[in-house]
């Protein structure tokens, strides 16, 4: 399998994307690219640098995202923000659980080991889930549970994603991190998720290496994920 990855960015955490390469170095996969958008002074090898002025509207990442689809050269693209390295046999992972999806999320560790934001049903979408969720926000699934997936929100800090689905449906570059018209990933999700399946690979780790991002969900534990199966299924 060959992989794309388009790391995002505003141009100040050069050091962390270093350690974020370094992390895609140790996979060993035969054919891969990085993807730098944003104003990094980076140099490594199978990476290219597309400069971005951060001044045309601010945290933009919506067009940073789309750039890295349009750009790719592989099949399989990495969407990952400057805080997200891959655990060790990320790749060998990915060779175990295939090539066959449309839209794939890994488990996302915080930097505690804790659970971080990925396979989890969707809170927002209606006041009953949120009730059902409670102010632990207990939304947090089995990654062997996928009859909700039509109900979930992916993270917009990574996931994994065939080319030409996202040329198909790409992001609302209108809209920009934390935009107050709604969330960026929140609204990519609720279309996508319509055409398309969201899969996860729990074979496969990526890990926060910023802290202060490790906002905590709840796991939904048997009860909870009943009470959803009432509401969703």
């Amino acid at each position: 399998m060959d992989f794309s990855f388009g790391i995002i960015t505003n141009g100040s955490e050069d050091v962390r994307i270093n350690q974020i390469i370094d992390s895609i170095e140790n996979q060993n996969i035969p054919n891969y690219e990085v993807i730098i958008v944003g104003n990094s002074e980076v140099k490594r090898k199978n990476t290219q640098i597309i400069k971005f002025n951060e001044s045309i509207l601010p945290a933009w990442i919506t067009k940073k995202k789309n750039i890295v689809t349009e750009i790719s050269r592989f099949e399989n693209i990495v969407y990952l923000h400057d805080y997200i390295e891959l655990a060790d046999d990320w790749y060998v992972g990915f060779l175990k659980f295939g090539d066959n999806f449309d839209v794939c999320m890994n488990k996302i560790t915080n930097c505690d080991g804790t659970r971080y934001r990925d396979w989890f049903v969707c809170i927002w979408d209606n006041p009953v889930i949120m009730e059902i969720a409670g102010p632990e926000k207990k939304c947090l699934i089995p990654y062997n549970e996928n009859r909700f997936v039509k109900h979930m929100k992916f993270s917009g800090a990574y996931w994994v994603a065939k080319k030409k689905v996202m040329l198909d449906v790409p992001l609302d570059e209108s809209l920009t991190w934390n935009d107050p018209k709604g969330g960026e990933d929140y609204v990519w999700s609720k279309q996508i998720r319509e055409k398309y399946t969201f899969s996860m690979n729990s074979y496969s780790e990526v890990k926060l290496i910023k802290s202060g991002k490790d906002r905590v969900y709840g796991i939904a534990d048997e009860d909870i994920i009943k009470k959803y199966e009432e509401v969703l299924l």
